[in-house]
């Protein structure tokens, strides 16, 4: 059955001049601050944040400049017809270029991590449901997974992704005296979440981290040790690029002036704040989640819902 899929990969360079592609979520952070007036200045400001961050990390002044692709994923059916191509998944990989040897350092990828499949399940499927479905994140589990045993993902990476989140506001994190010389202070949460075991569903574990100079801690959800299957370059890479996406779209948490201590709870109501020079809808990322899902569900789950159903019945394939 999983052999039936077929998963192809197109990449974007995520540049000043981007603009987002016909299939990519519009609620994504990196397409978001790609459209309207202010585009170019929001992607240049933007890029220019992530650099700053990067070479703030590595305590080398103008050294790195990160280079970032954004990774379309589709999965093909077998049984054909209008819907037998849909947009699984996007993702940012990034590429440590270091300017003073030339070396191009191939970073994580995970960043924005992105699916319609997701929107569906929280914006469609849960809020119609009585009580949390016993299957609910199976599908999109199963499928990252299937992707991640796929020739497609084995032939143009190297590495597991990493998908580094904002942390909960429904949540007390505590640190726990564990400092990672990259990562920074380890915090522990009270409680699993909706989201980890959605992310769970896809053989991701969660660890939080306040990287040095950072305001609050990030989740960073992965598949093995985030602490020890990466170097520190590359986990320089992935905090630098979703630090920044943060501050843009969580400002009131990732660009408080007063950083989180050994107790933190985050709140959207903190007003002691730096706004980034970027504009950034949030409102409108809200309203167009339940637009998306809706479409998952016209053009994905409905037309192949017999296939998909045998699908998760399959064993989850071995890393």
């Amino acid at each position: 059955m999983a052999n039936d899929l077929t998963f192809s990969i197109t990449r974007t360079r995520f540049d000043e001049d981007y603009s987002p592609s016909e299939s990519s979520r519009l609620t994504t952070n990196f397409a978001n601050l790609a459209r309207g007036e202010r585009r170019q200045e929001n992607l240049r400001a933007a890029l220019t944040m992530i650099d700053e961050r990067a070479n703030d990390l590595a305590g080398t002044p103008d050294r790195y400049r990160l280079q970032l692709d954004i990774v379309s994923v589709a999965v093909a059916f077998p049984d054909g017809g209008a819907d037998a191509e849909f947009p699984l998944l996007e993702m940012l990989d990034v590429t440590i270029v270091d300017q003073h040897t030339g070396e191009r350092h191939h970073g994580i990828l995970g960043n924005n991590f992105s699916s319609y499949l997701r929107d569906y399940d929280f914006s469609v499927l849960l809020p119609s449901s009585e009580g949390l479905p016993a299957d609910f994140g199976v599908l999109h589990g199963a499928l990252f997974q299937q992707f991640l045993s796929s020739s497609a993902f084995h032939d143009g990476f190297g590495a597991e992704p990493v998908v580094c989140i904002s942390v909960s506001t429904s949540q007390t994190y505590r640190r726990t005296g564990y400092v990672h010389p990259v990562l920074g202070a380890e915090y522990e949460h009270e409680h699993s979440s909706l989201t980890d075991d959605y992310f769970g569903r896809m053989g991701m574990q969660v660890r939080y981290f306040q990287p040095a100079g950072a305001s609050a801690p990030l989740a960073f959800y992965s598949r093995g040790d985030v602490t020890a299957d990466y170097t520190d370059l590359q986990l320089i890479g992935t905090i630098a690029t979703m630090e920044t996406f943060q501050k843009i779209y969580r400002p009131e948490i990732y660009a408080a002036n007063t950083p989180a201590g050994d107790a933190y709870r985050p709140t959207l109501d903190h007003a002691d704040f730096t706004p980034t020079p970027v504009t950034y809808d949030r409102e409108e990322r809200s309203r167009l989640g339940i637009t998306q899902g809706r479409w998952t569900e016209e053009h994905f789950v409905a037309p192949h819902g017999a296939f998909l159903s045998r699908l998760v019945a399959e064993p989850v394939p071995a890393r």
